[in-house]
């Protein structure tokens, strides 16, 4: 059973920073690439971020620079540090996992209920 519990989303000014937390099943996370996905209204869910079990990275093209996704492996967690927010921004934050990155960011399959992100301007 994979279960996945996105948290730390919110209201925040443009130019403000947000860090998104997910816990993660202990049966899988080790082994597991993680992700996080994001997805506006009206607008399809997209890839923020993902990373390997080894840490490797992969960003889209609109954060990098901006985001950073980190994971701890002793608390089965993974994070989204957002900076420079702006308002397309705006939406919910989902995370996902699957067994490699390449999966994660292709054909991901678990999701959790995921965590609304707020950038006024």
């Amino acid at each position: 059973q994979v279960q996945l519990v996105e948290s730390g989303g919110g209201l925040v000014q443009a130019g403000g920073s947000l860090r998104l937390s997910c816990a993660a099943s202990t049966n899988i996370f080790s082994i597991n690439a993680m992700g996080w996905y994001r997805q506006a209204p009206g607008k399809q869910r997209e890839l923020v971020a993902a990373i390997s079990s080894g840490g490797s990275t992969n960003y889209a093209d609109s954060v990098k620079g901006r985001v950073t996704i980190s994971r701890d492996n002793a608390k089965n967690m993974v994070y989204l540090q957002m900076n420079s927010l702006r308002p397309e921004d705006t939406a919910v934050y989902y995370c996902t996992t699957a067994r490699n990155i390449v999966l994660v960011t292709t054909a991901p399959r678990y999701w959790g209920q995921g965590t609304q992100v707020t950038v006024s301007s």
